[in-house]
């Protein structure tokens, strides 16, 4: 729940989601790992990783939502990444930077449908 007196800065809304994602760095040819999201929106997700990530690195994604056959590719910037269990799990969360417009319908259309869900 929201803070009274907090600023929303979100410009999306966002649903819970665990989809599974693999990532890699950008600038590293090979190196994938896999893991799980814990939400989504148009704008980035938040996701459970197994190391910490720099503000500002670039990672490329591949994710599936549910009942759409065609993973996506997308780019992603680390906003940020905080140790949740010591040299173990982080969460990291991440701005798209490079979503297309079929991506970004389609995690729209995700993000309302989970919404809607949630709030039955």
């Amino acid at each position: 729940m929201p803070q009274p007196n907090r600023l929303e800065r979100r410009q999306h809304p966002r649903t819970d989601a665990s989809l599974v994602v693999s990532y890699r760095v950008k600038e590293l040819a090979s190196d994938y790992d896999i893991s799980q999201s814990k939400n989504v929106s148009q704008g980035g997700m938040l996701l459970t990783t197994n190391r910490q990530f720099g503000y500002g690195e670039f990672l490329l994604m591949t994710l599936r939502l549910p009942f759409m056959p065609d993973a996506m590719e997308v780019t992603a910037r680390v906003v940020s990444s905080r140790e949740i269990v010591r040299d173990l799990i982080y969460d990291t969360r991440v701005q798209f930077s490079s979503l297309d417009t079929s991506a970004l319908t389609r995690i729209g259309a995700f993000v309302v449908e989970g919404r809607a869900a949630s709030s039955m």
